[in-house]
């Protein structure tokens, strides 16, 4: 059975957001980073723009709206203004190089697919098939995390990884409930001010972003 044209820009969507997840992943500069987050968001806006004019749900336009104003402008906006306060350009120490990074990554989108194909089986979405890619990112995201030195980049991660989750609950559920993603919309936007405080602390401690200088503040205590 053919999918309708909506499902299928979902799905071509949805391996753009892939392929941005693994670009991030490989990237060793931090503003490139920030810009394919911002690229990520657009995608993210668009298919839950095309999944409410498709399914007549209204309160994914405001989603598709939030996610355009948030993940898009602000957020990008802030990520600049923080690296050119800290001076950061380049995210060059990795825990693993590129190469095997890319490996495991292979090796989590492979797994996600296996995790996430009974699951999509037993939905009744037009979106039932993008599951396991939007389970993919929240890997990949996480694996970004893992392997950088870096606090820019591991932040990154983190909200890149919300983009995955955001994608996985629109692909299962066409959304969250307005009041849960108006929260998490809050929490993000919170979290990335308190973060950026933090980031200014390390600094001005360690004239460093390396996150190993944190463990001389637990020798010291």
């Amino acid at each position: 059975m053919a999918l309708p044209l909506a499902g299928q820009l979902v799905n071509l969507l949805a391996a753009l957001l892939l392929l941005l997840a693994f670009a991030m992943l490989a990237q060793r500069r931090v503003l490139t980073l920030i810009r394919l987050y911002a690229w990520q968001g657009a995608a993210l806006a668009c298919s839950t723009l095309i999944v409410a004019y498709s399914t007549a749900q209204p309160h994914l336009y405001f989603s598709a709206a939030l996610t355009l104003a948030l993940k898009v402008v602000l957020i990008p906006w802030l990520l600049h203004r923080l690296i050119d306060r800290l001076s950061v350009r380049w995210d060059i120490e990795t825990l693993l190089n590129i190469p095997t990074t890319m490996l495991a990554g292979i090796g989590l989108a492979i797994f996600a697919f296996s995790l996430a194909t009974p699951i999509s089986q037993m939905a009744s979405t037009i979106t039932r098939s993008t599951l396991g890619i939007a389970l993919a990112c929240v890997l990949l995201s996480f694996l970004m995390m893992i392997v950088r030195r870096k606090a820019v980049p591991q932040v990154i991660g983190f909200l890149s990884m919300e983009n995955g989750l955001f994608f996985a609950a629109t692909s299962a559920t066409y959304g969250m409930p307005m009041v849960v993603e108006l929260g998490i919309a809050l929490d993000v936007l919170v979290g990335m001010l308190i973060l950026g405080v933090f980031f200014f602390q390390i600094r001005e401690q360690f004239d460093s972003l390396d996150l190993k200088h944190l463990e001389k503040l637990k020798e010291s205590e």
